[in-house]
């Protein structure tokens, strides 16, 4: 068992930055697995570059709990290390199970926790466990996060959103029925920025390459994507009412390209008309 420091926050307590990523990232790369009778244990699998997260964890949990290394052939590597951590208590497994982490399969399940919880600290556990943080082919700052749990996915596009004002559609991939959620360029530097700040626990490579956005200055001939529009009711009957699309685009205050796919989604029913036009 892990020594317990006077006044030491309960075991899995969400509101403290260290569990709440703690606990993401057990949702999203942790295998917690059922025994006979009590038996049964929580175990993470990681490559053997990664272990110092291993030890924190080890740290952070007050029961016992053990690490062990093995080396064999895959299918990527000929020589491959991986450092596991594994946990049994009981009355560890119970709390994160009542927390949100189900036994079994639970990649479409799991869910943002019902209780209070850092988000920030959670949503850096998600994304290193299951995302990504670095560069494109073509030199621009991304994060991203492939993920097949609708509500992980949802809340990610919403925090995200708050943060940086970058709207997401969320739509699995047709090939594999996989949510993949990209933000890039300005956009990935400040989400970046608010999920990897300094001294927070992470994954070390993954925090290198966070803290290597913040460097990335959009070369002076790349055009800034305008923000995308955030369409009213009101807005909606201007364009249903309006002759043509450049009265409509004028008196909006938009280019023609927007206003016309907007009025195209109306009137084919792809978006809701407002309630004055749809009204008898």
């Amino acid at each position: 068992m892990a020594e317990c420091e006077p006044n030491a926050p309960q075991f899995m307590d969400l509101t403290v930055p260290e569990y709440a990523y703690m606990f993401g990232f057990l949702q999203a790369d942790g295998h917690l697995q059922r025994g006979a009778g009590k038996k049964g244990k929580l175990s993470v699998e990681l490559s053997a570059r990664d272990v110092d997260l291993l030890r924190r964890f080890q740290e952070l949990t007050p029961y016992y709990s053990s690490i062990t290394e093995r080396t064999r052939s895959t299918n990527f590597a000929q020589v491959h290390t991986s450092v596991t951590w594994t946990l049994c208590s009981l009355e560890a497994r119970t709390r994160l199970n009542e927390l949100g982490l189900p036994y079994g399969r639970k990649s479409r399940t799991i869910a943002p926790p019902s209780v209070e919880f850092a988000p920030n600290d959670y949503l850096r556990g998600i994304i290193d466990a299951d995302g990504s943080v670095g560069f494109t082919r073509q030199g621009l700052p991304f994060i991203s996060l492939t993920t097949q749990s609708t509500a992980i996915g949802a809340y990610l596009c919403s925090h995200a959103e708050s943060v940086t004002g970058a709207e997401r559609t969320l739509k699995r991939n047709a090939r594999d029925g996989i949510y993949n959620v990209l933000y890039a360029t300005e956009n990935a530097q400040q989400l970046v920025a608010h999920l990897y700040y300094p001294g927070c626990l992470s994954l070390a490579r993954k925090q290198s390459a966070a803290d290597s956005l913040a460097a990335w200055v959009r070369p002076a001939g790349m055009k800034l994507r305008p923000p995308r529009i955030k369409w009213t009711a009101e807005m909606d009957r201007v364009l249903l009412a309006a002759p043509t699309i450049a009265h409509a685009a004028a008196e909006l205050g938009y280019s023609n390209g927007p206003c016309q796919n907007r009025r195209w989604k109306l009137l084919h029913g792809v978006v809701p008309l407002p309630d004055s036009a749809s009204s008898p």
